[in-house]
């Protein structure tokens, strides 16, 4: 594998070389998170390859995100990021799970078999829009399905504004359709459920089997579980592609506006409801619920609209209780240190 590239072709843009100071440009090295171990993280530099062990000391980070080392390839700071896709960490335990940084463009692989399913498509969307990330609908296996159009247009009604392509991983002309966002210096990555193609679809942009594949299963349509963990592929010609594993459970963190960003239809109908803070479940003269049951709205949006809002609201203030626990936790210990050195030390 090739260890020399350029920062250009590692994704370095003008955002992360104006918070260099001359200084730390002439003295430092930058590097981009590659992959992210139990213990270490994998730092790509321009001519070599490094292990950076996981410390206390360490700010969290994740596949991405840039750092800056000094001479000795010591850590010294991480870069701010242009954008950061985060979840609520899959299980019982509260926490923040990072899945990437510093993306350009999100393809949004979705199946058009078994696996077509508007309101996770929707969570996606969320999470595209709470990052600030432009998303891409990918709508792969279109040789699975005898009604494309149909999906598609089901898709685009989510929002009129939604770059959406239907695609036969299969066809390397097909999934060429991917290659205008695919190109030098910027960052894509490929989010989706297990088995959706997203492997696929990276080994024909790259033109090689880089990543592993298994055919459908029988009976159901999917795809199986191939990609275990993020995968990180720099290209001259298709940039820096990011493969993340399918996610089994993606709960949404981040702020509220993300959600009225991918139910802006909805938000717009709110502007016309009698009340200002009309929740849309059984207040009178209320505009969205007329729009249900005029035929306009797909009840199942609203639905899906409460779902995701209350999820969202619960996951905060989950992980605020135990952010708020841990600095508790935190100032117990300092002071428990405190006093144990004036102890022994006492005059």
């Amino acid at each position: 594998m090739n260890n020399n590239y350029s920062l250009s072709q590692l994704g370095w843009q003008p955002f992360f070389q104006q918070q260099l100071s001359l200084e730390e440009y002439e003295d430092c090295q930058c590097g981009r998170i590659t992959a992210h171990h139990r213990n270490d993280y994998i730092v790509q530099l321009e001519s070599q390859s490094i292990t950076l062990p996981i410390t206390m000391s360490l700010p969290a980070m994740t596949v991405g995100d840039w750092v800056l080392l000094d001479a000795e390839h010591r850590f010294m700071r991480l870069l701010d990021r242009k954008s950061l896709f985060s979840r609520k960490g899959a299980g019982t335990h509260a926490k923040v799970q990072y899945i990437a940084a510093n993306i350009d463009t999100l393809f949004v692989v979705m199946s058009l078999n078994q696996d077509f399913n508007l309101s996770r498509l929707e969570r996606y969307l969320t999470l595209a829009f709470d990052a600030d990330v432009e998303p891409v609908i990918v709508l792969s296996k279109s040789d699975l399905c005898k009604d494309v159009q149909s999906k598609i247009a089901q898709v685009q009604s989510l929002n009129p504004l939604l770059m959406v392509l239907a695609v036969n991983g299969l066809l390397t002309f097909s999934a060429a359709q991917l290659a205008p966002w695919c190109k030098p210096g910027r960052t894509v990555s490929f989010v989706g459920s297990s088995g959706v193609g997203k492997s696929t679809l990276i080994n024909q942009l790259l033109a090689e089997n880089v990543t592993r594949t298994s055919e459908i299963r029988k009976g159901d349509d999917k795809g199986k579980h191939t990609t275990t963990a993020r995968s990180v592929y720099i290209s001259a010609d298709n940039g820096i592609i990011i493969d993340t594993p399918g996610m089994r459970e993606l709960q949404l963190i981040g702020s509220e506006e993300s959600i009225q960003h991918a139910f802006s239809d909805i938000e717009a109908l709110a502007e016309k409801c009698r009340f200002k803070n009309c929740n849309h479940v059984d207040e009178p003269n209320c505009a969205v619920q007329n729009a249900v049951m005029a035929g306009t709205l797909d009840s199942r949006r609203l639905t899906n609209y409460h779902k995701l809002l209350r999820e969202q609201l619960h996951n905060n203030a989950t992980l605020k209780q135990q952010r708020d626990k841990d600095k508790q936790f935190g100032k117990m210990i300092k002071q428990v240190m405190k006093d144990k050195k004036q102890h022994k030390n006492p005059y």
